[in-house]
């Protein structure tokens, strides 16, 4: 998710997968496609990513700081208020924003690809609507 609450890149994995399991796809998927940011090259990349307690393992830190992207991940076993809520916010508000698409808040469809479909329609009118208020 960008700083505007917009999915940079999806995944559609069964609902009993761990989601770490889906982080280096999504890394494949976003070194595809240019990142938004300031005025010249657009990056390929994303500076850092933030990440909830699920995704604390040293492996993945590793993997990320390969890749030249720091790690902004919340240790499990520490205490809340880390300071990462305030920028974790942004992604829970994409979630959020997804979640008023009533098709993908429940999943009625039973091919994976018409659920892509319908995640991604929405992904396009998220930022039709983010274009249009600008």
């Amino acid at each position: 998710v960008d700083a505007t609450g917009i999915p940079l890149a999806v995944s559609l994995t069964g609902g009993n997968r761990n989601d770490v399991t889906q982080l280096v796809p999504l890394l494949d998927a976003l070194h595809a496609r240019p990142v938004r940011g300031r005025r010249g090259r657009p990056r390929s990349k994303p500076d850092r990513l933030l990440a909830d307690r699920g995704y604390d393992h040293d492996r993945y830190r590793r993997l990320l700081r390969r890749r030249g992207i720091r790690p902004l991940i919340a240790r499990r076993g520490t205490a809340h208020g880390s300071g990462l809520g305030r920028q974790r916010w942004v992604v829970e508000r994409g979630f959020a924003h997804l979640h008023n698409f009533r098709r993908l808040r429940i999943r009625y469809e039973r091919r994976p690809e018409i659920h892509t479909a319908f995640l991604m329609l929405a992904c396009a009118i998220l930022c039709w609507r983010r274009l249009r208020s600008l």
